[in-house]
């Protein structure tokens, strides 16, 4: 019998020494496909109905799975159908960047159920695990999460926190240099703890619940503080040999946009939410958050869009030596930036795109919103517990990299 595998998916194994790796696969086929029957099941992971059958009894057993309804109108008895237990697990997710701390609680479909957000530069060590502890403490009292249900907790931090200098950076920023996460976490909670690069993890959440349905190979675009890149390979992130695979911030790029320019910048030192601040500081208007962007007067509007013409050249040189490079099947662009000035950088884009001769792959709007580092980092947990193919045991003991450790 031909199996029907969609996106994700894996074949399953009739022998009886795979049993691990068929509920992985009947997780997944039900997250993609649900509602879906057991006899739908069986024809799309190739597994015998006995097998299927017996699966989905311990899954729902264990509550990840739940009988949702009967389908109606087919010969014989209606068939009942299964979906993803939205109560079946809980995560929280932590994204910390250099400009603010977004935490959410999130249930078994991903669905944020409770969100803590703090627009604060440079936040030291101390400060952040206390604003953990209360967001934990918040999310427990407003029923948020279940805690015999929490299967993690997410981190998507920047690497190299302490010793890339960044705009406005105190001194004492060097602190996280220092900082043991694993460790201060594991101070006042037992739940696993899962970690990875901010861009990573936001290429985790759109694999999982953005653009990852229908793309499969993507480089991510992420516009933060500062400017990263995540790569997503056959449904898989990809890191590198020593993790700082699409680290675009260090791409050099000609600041007057020709090659044949008087020199080369770090792109993530023309692109990024603080080199905007910078540029409309310049130009006597203050504005230290991304929402601010949207509320300033007409000269402040064509400011904006006179960077956000500047940084669409440079994205697009970048699609452009991304797509001659690794040839992924899209490009997408997202992170803090509003979503409408986003939508604009991407009709730059494409202008600038429209006039190169150059093959390039799509560039897409990321499908995750403003908070896709913190959605993704809540994401690794779950893609654990429901055996999801973005789970990645390495995030289960990876710190935030420093530069002793490229060395």
């Amino acid at each position: 019998m031909k199996s029907s595998l969609l996106p994700g998916e894996l074949a399953g194994s009739n022998s009886g020494h795979a049993a691990s790796h068929n509920q992985a696969v009947i997780l997944r086929t039900i997250r993609w496909s649900q509602p879906i029957s057991r006899t739908e099941l069986a024809r799309r992971s190739g597994l015998s109905k006995q097998a299927v059958a017996r699966i989905t009894e311990k899954l729902l057993d264990d509550g990840l799975i739940i009988e949702a309804r009967r389908r109606y109108g087919m010969r014989g008895q209606p068939a009942i159908e299964l979906e993803i237990n939205p109560e079946g697990c809980f995560s929280v997710g932590i994204g910390l960047g250099r400009d603010h701390l977004t935490i959410v609680a999130v249930d078994a479909l991903g669905t944020v159920r409770d969100r803590l957000h703090r627009e604060v530069r440079y936040l030291l060590p101390d400060a952040f695990f206390a604003e953990v502890k209360e967001a934990l403490k918040t999310f427990r009292r407003r029923h948020a999460i279940d805690e015999n249900k929490l299967v993690g907790i997410g981190i998507a931090i920047p690497d190299l926190l302490g010793e890339i200098p960044f705009i406005g950076m105190p001194e004492a920023y060097s602190i996280w240099e220092e900082t043991d996460i694993r460790a201060r976490f594991a101070a006042f909670t037992e739940q696993p703890v899962f970690i990875d690069n901010d861009a990573t993890a936001a290429a985790i959440g759109e694999l999982t619940y953005g653009l990852g349905v229908e793309i499969r190979s993507f480089f991510y675009i992420f516009i933060g503080a500062g400017l990263g890149g995540g790569i997503v390979l056959d449904g898989a992130c990809y890191h590198g040999s020593s993790g700082i695979s699409g680290e675009i911030g260090w791409l050099p790029i000609s600041p007057a946009g020709g090659r044949e320019g008087d020199g080369v910048q770090p792109l993530g030192q023309l692109v990024s939410l603080l080199q905007l601040y910078d540029f409309l500081a310049r130009h006597g208007i203050a504005v230290t958050q991304p929402q601010q962007l949207l509320g300033l007067d007409e000269r402040g509007k064509d400011l904006v869009l006179i960077w956000l013409r500047m940084a669409a050249r440079h994205l697009a040189e970048a699609a452009i030596d991304i797509g001659l490079l690794i040839n992924p099947d899209a490009v997408l662009i997202g992170g803090r930036l509003p979503m409408t000035l986003m939508d604009k950088l991407l009709l730059f884009v494409h202008e600038e795109l429209a006039r190169d001769p150059r093959p390039t792959p799509p560039v897409y709007r990321a499908g995750g919103s403003e908070d896709a580092a913190a959605l993704g980092a809540a994401t690794m947990p779950l893609a654990h517990a429901l055996r999801l193919e973005a789970a990645d045991p390495a995030q289960r003991t990876r710190s935030p990299l420093r530069a002793r450790d490229l060395r």
